[in-house]
């Protein structure tokens, strides 16, 4: 790491509403894994940890085993759909552990999720890439005042990444425009 890289502050609490955002935007595409390998419960932990991450557990071994675990998953999917719902699951599990240094690739850890998420409904019609954005747009509608402040606190998404790359771009910007974050992120 270069010395010229600054830290941005970030506290337990922004950790866990952006674990709380990644967990519910994978969560709503578990059923896209779990339809392909019914019985692998793998990323579902993981979404799981990342739930009991963000309502007050602790950050530690059990993320990272599930998040792991959730990405041998993802090697086991027979479609490249469920492939995409079981990264969704990792990033979820992983999103706690964003890291405090202001560096556009960290936007993935907040964004992850939600982009892996709109890929495998992309997928799941066809390669439809509306209905991926479509789905970005659900998670716009999920993201809290604080997780916009959050994700406004690093620069920008950075190029490359292939479709899913895309996606967060797209969901960077439109979580960037929002008004909200600066009058509504310090609440209770």
């Amino acid at each position: 790491m270069t010395a010229d890289v600054r830290e941005i502050a970030l506290s337990k609490r922004d950790l866990r509403e952006v674990a709380a955002f990644a967990a519910v935007c994978a969560e709503a595409v578990l059923g896209i894994f779990e339809a392909d390998q019914p019985d692998d419960s793998r990323p579902r932990d993981a979404v799981g940890a990342a739930w009991e991450f963000a309502r007050g557990g602790e950050r530690g071994k059990t993320l990272r085993d599930t998040a792991w675990a959730a990405l041998k998953a993802a090697k086991s999917a027979h479609t490249a759909a469920a492939r995409e719902a079981a990264w969704a699951a990792m990033s979820a599990a992983g999103a706690a552990y964003l890291h405090p240094l202001a560096k556009a690739t960290q936007v993935k850890h907040i964004l992850g999720a939600a982009a892996h998420a709109a890929r495998a409904v992309e997928l799941v019609a066809d390669d439809d890439r509306t209905a991926g954005v479509g789905h970005l747009e659900q998670a716009v509608s999920r993201a809290t005042p604080l997780v916009v402040d959050v994700l406004k606190r690093f620069p920008a998404a950075p190029s490359g990444g292939g479709r899913v790359g895309e996606l967060v771009r797209v969901l960077d910007a439109d979580l960037r425009s929002l008004s909200f974050a600066a009058s509504r992120s310090g609440g209770a």
